[in-house]
């Protein structure tokens, strides 16, 4: 079959060119004349027919209409001219043509392989985004072993057991702890400053003793809680002082 006028097929419905079909045609009455008397006999933008700028060779690209294939074939009927009739017959043969099953299944197989193709681009998407939220977990991870560690620990802690969490004596770790204004010390007991005290971080407990003549004696021993511990661990980190099991 010769191509009388070029279809577009990309569309959900195959177009023309309204341009094409003036041409095609012969009429003598200008386009943009011509083609808003055609659209005045019942048919609607966007369900008949769209705008588009066709191709110009300078200047400022004329106005161009895709108009589907019913409607440029009532057009040809409008016309009552051989050439009409001739135009219109190639649409119909086209028709035919399209709808034939094996025309049917070849768009319904290239519909599927687009689809096809759309869903691997989207797994292959979600992939990367999995990859990226395994990263975020791993960095994480240590940061949740440290507090699950914390957490799972319902007894008071000495300071020294805190001390090794960071790779440090009690003594170096009280004294950081003491030149970021956490505490001082009081006698032989460390208190923390009045910002942080009520707030449940810090417990005294009495130990009795007795010294080498055997007279009993007291002294008061300082143990974080839990609440205190995870206090600790917020608050160096935000200095960059990490626990051992977070440095890697």
């Amino acid at each position: 079959m010769n191509e009388l006028i070029e279809i577009n097929y990309d569309t959900e419905q195959p177009t023309v060119s309204a341009r094409d079909l003036h041409m095609e045609l012969g009429i003598r009455t200008r386009f943009n004349d011509w083609f808003p008397r055609m659209a005045e006999y019942g048919f609607k933008e966007e369900r008949d027919f769209c705008s588009k700028k066709s191709e110009s060779t300078g200047g400022r690209p004329p106005v161009d209409y895709d108009i589907t294939v019913d409607m440029a074939k009532q057009i040809c009927m409008l016309q009552r001219t051989e050439k009409g009739m001739e135009i219109r017959q190639y649409f119909l043969d086209l028709e035919k043509a399209w709808n034939t099953p094996e025309q049917v299944m070849a768009r319904a197989l290239r519909l599927a392989d687009e689809t096809v193709n759309s869903l691997k681009e989207r797994c292959k998407f979600l992939g990367g985004q999995i990859v990226e939220h395994q990263k975020v977990i791993e960095e994480l991870r240590p940061k949740a072993s440290y507090y699950d560690m914390i957490l799972q620990c319902k007894d008071l802690i000495a300071t020294t057991v805190i001390a090794k969490d960071y790779g440090m004596s009690a003594k170096k770790f009280n004294s950081m702890l003491h030149d970021i204004g956490i505490q001082f010390k009081q006698g032989s007991t460390w208190v923390l400053y009045a910002e942080w005290q009520g707030k449940g971080y810090l417990h005294t407990k009495t130990h009795n003793y007795a010294d080498a003549k055997g007279i009993q004696h007291s002294r008061e021993h300082s143990y974080w809680t839990q609440k205190g511990r995870l206090f600790l661990y917020d608050l160096l980190k935000q200095k960059g002082i990490l626990p051992l099991i977070e440095v890697a």
